[in-house]
């Protein structure tokens, strides 16, 4: 049986061409975590109509995008950061920081200690355990919070748990943290997703609190990822504006500015996302419940982690099985803390949830 040769991301789409002989077009990605839905509704209905802005700069302030992205999250628009992605957002409040001694919650995505270690500065994970199915222990957390840790990074849901911080138990790590001057970075990529979004997102918790950073981004749950946008909400407002001086000028190119101002406002699409996500997910969910070959941790995000029981079955052998069919899940053995156990999946459309269950379920 072939085996995957190199870890493969849900972008990575041409590789799997390379290594199992399937064209692209016939593959459906469940590791991508994107959209099922598509881009924005009224996006795709109007942006075509603003070619034309593609012929002057945009504004370098930006000032159109975080007003709407203020009424999006309800906040002040000068609390707005915009980036090219979140992952800008990333490298440059961690450049700007630097970090000596960072802390990870982990099993999460590479790109954070990618970043601090750029900086030459030294990180380490505080473990989410699989005997707790991956929820915060707040115990340990101060236990494990050494007065040199000073900056914090938290993927809220994270990613690949899809487990989630209710925003009262994250005001009391920031208080924990207030207390050592250390920083907290929360990612909130697929909040959007959640179901308890309101008592989840740590946005509410800038308005009170200095030392904390919440990114977010449009390329999940908008599905809009080549348009490369990402916004930061900070109440600290010389953090802010030290930050917004450091980066470069005009990384939002006009159409993605003017993409961002349109999908923010298209709430039958942001509604129409939340009601089939929210099914979707009960529905799988309930239907690998009842499989005695997995065990599904609780999701909160657009997708969902299993542990493989048998003995005799790895999450290799199930991605290989998986991809011949056209299906590319998650190997989630290159996390730190899973091992070849382990594989996660997003939702897509139904009938191709379905042709992924009835996989699932058959072995």
């Amino acid at each position: 049986m072939l085996k995957p040769k190199e870890h493969f991301h849900g972008s990575d789409l041409e590789k799997i061409e390379q290594v199992y002989g399937i064209k692209k077009e016939d593959i459906t990605s469940f590791s991508a975590n994107v959209n099922p839905l598509g881009v924005s509704f009224l996006l795709r209905e109007t942006l075509a109509s603003h070619i034309d802005s593609i012929t002057s700069y945009p504004d370098r302030e930006y000032t159109a995008l975080r007003t709407s992205i203020a009424t999006y999250v309800n906040t002040c628009k000068d609390n707005i950061l915009v980036g090219n992605g979140s992952t800008e957002l990333i490298s440059l409040f961690i450049q700007f920081l630097c970090p000596k001694d960072a802390m990870i919650v982990a099993p999460t995505y590479s790109e954070y200690e990618r970043e601090i270690s750029l900086g030459e500065g030294h990180w380490h994970y505080f473990e989410l355990r699989e005997s707790e199915d991956f929820k915060f222990n707040f115990v340990r957390f101060e236990q494990e919070l050494l007065s040199t840790v000073d900056l914090v990074i938290i993927c809220n849901p994270n990613n690949p748990t899809s487990t989630s911080i209710k925003s009262d138990e994250m005001e009391s790590i920031l208080k924990i943290c207030q207390k050592n001057l250390t920083t907290v970075l929360v990612d909130e990529t697929y909040v959007e997703f959640a179901e308890n979004m309101n008592k989840i997102t740590s946005i509410p918790l800038t308005e009170r609190y200095d030392n904390i950073i919440v990114l977010r981004g449009i390329s999940k749950f908008f599905a809009a990822p080549g348009l490369r946008l990402g916004y930061a909400v900070c109440g600290n407002s010389e953090l802010v504006e030290k930050v917004n001086k450091k980066k470069n000028p005009w990384t939002i190119n006009s159409l993605a500015a003017i993409a961002g101002e349109i999908m923010f406002q298209d709430m039958d699409y942001i509604n129409k996302t939340k009601d089939f996500i929210f099914g979707e997910r009960k529905r799988i969910c309930d239907a690998l419940q009842e499989s005695s070959t997995y065990k599904v941790y609780e999701p909160s995000a657009n997708f969902v982690l299993l542990r493989i029981l048998r003995d005799d079955l790895t999450a290799s052998e199930i991605f290989d099985i998986c991809i011949r069919k056209g299906l590319m899940i998650r190997d989630c053995s290159t996390f730190p803390y899973l091992d070849d156990k382990y594989i996660r999946f997003c939702f897509m459309s139904r009938e191709k949830n379905d042709e992924l269950l009835e996989v699932l379920m058959s072995l």
